[in-house]
Parts: C-alpha cells; sequence; structure tokens
C-alpha cells in the first residue's frame, strides 16, 4: 500500500488544521486501515459502528489499530472532537453505509439509484472548520495498492449546504464505475427507501 500524494493531507496537518477524511469500501481499505496512521503527520481516529458481537467487534478494532490509527466509536465523536484541546486530527468516514433510520439523510442519485447518504461527513466538517479530503484506493497489480487524495474543501463553512456530501459521493461514484468488481457490492446499500416529503438533490 502507497501514497501517491500523501503532501495533500499533511500539509494541513502540519498548520494543526483538523482533517476529515472520506472514502468508501473500495479497493483493500483493510490495509489502507493498518497504514494509514503511519502516513499522517498528524492524529488519525477512524470511526465505526460497535457491532453488537463484542467478541467480534474488539478482533475488528484491534487489527485495525495495530499501527497508529485509533478507532473511535460514532456514538463519541462529538464529545471527542470537542475535547481536542489544541490537538490536530485526522477523522476517517466510511461514507457509503446507509444511514440509520434515526440519522439524517442527503438524498440523492448514486449509481442510477434513489440513496439516502449519511451526512456526518459534512456536519462534522462545519461544526469544526475541517479541511475536507477524498481518499481512493486503486489496485496496482495483485497485492499492490495505491492510495489517492483529493481536496474537497479547505473553507466548509463557505460552501452549500449539500455540497460536500455530494461531491465526495460523486467522486466514488466515479472510480465505482470505471472498475465496479473493487466496490464492497454485499452490503445493503439501498435497503431504505426515501421518505416521503424529502427531497431528491
Amino acid at each position: 500500500m502507497k501514497d501517491r500524494n500523501i503532501e495533500v493531507v499533511n500539509q494541513y496537518a502540519k498548520k494543526g488544521r483538523q482533517i476529515v477524511m472520506v472514502g468508501g469500501h473500495y479497493g483493500n481499505w483493510e490495509m489502507f486501515a493498518i497504514t494509514i496512521g503511519e502516513s499522517l503527520a498528524n492524529n488519525a481516529l477512524a470511526l465505526y459502528t460497535p457491532l453488537k458481537n463484542e467478541f467480534i467487534n474488539e478482533k475488528i478494532t484491534k487489527g485495525r489499530s495495530k499501527y497508529g490509527l485509533g478507532m473511535l466509536s460514532i456514538k463519541e465523536i462529538k464529545a471527542k472532537m470537542e475535547d481536542l484541546n489544541n490537538d490536530s486530527y485526522t477523522i476517517i468516514f466510511g461514507s457509503d453505509q446507509s444511514p440509520r433510520k434515526t440519522q439524517r439523510a442527503y438524498w440523492m442519485k448514486f449509481l442510477n439509484q434513489e440513496t439516502g447518504i449519511q451526512f456526518g461527513t459534512e456536519k462534522l466538517a462545519k461544526e469544526f472548520d475541517a479541511v475536507v479530503i477524498f481518499a481512493s484506493i486503486h489496485k496496482v497489480k495483485r497485492g499492490h495498492f495505491e492510495i489517492e487524495y483529493e481536496l474537497i474543501t479547505e473553507t466548509p463553512n463557505e460552501t452549500e449546504v449539500g455540497y460536500i456530501t455530494k461531491t465526495h459521493t460523486q467522486k466514488l461514484e466515479k472510480i465505482i464505475q470505471q472498475q465496479p468488481q473493487h466496490w464492497l457490492w454485499s452490503h445493503k446499500r439501498w435497503k431504505h427507501q426515501r421518505p416521503e416529503g424529502e427531497i431528491l438533490n
């Protein structure tokens, strides 16, 4: 696993900025999880939804955090961000999971389907004035991958509502369309329907 352009991220980390990094379950994200901590110039935290099976939950979080990546439950993120003091963090989101019924969703077309997109990336970025970076994993050959980083915005509060969410979703859609075999098609991405009255953006 190699970085093509980690300086896109680290230029902000070295300035002490908070960073939100967003991507999807595309390519070898498990290898990404165990290498990203060593690549970043600040602290790396990946958000996860705790599993009901405590044994499996512990195995997964322990494996992903072996080399510097912190694992943080989505239930704890707000308290953690409010207690950062002067520390700089890169908070990592996997944005392509279906929002829970209690979560606010941004509805748009994704892979020709009406899709509810998690709004957490945009919400967190605006609340803490965080730089937003999109990360994509590209397979070079068997067992070899490269990560490419793209800036979405360094001024989240100057963007229109929905811009960040729509942009990172369209970027993920584009790489899936190019090489669809590397996306995790087995998760139930479209298990929810757009509620009546919700706008399709």
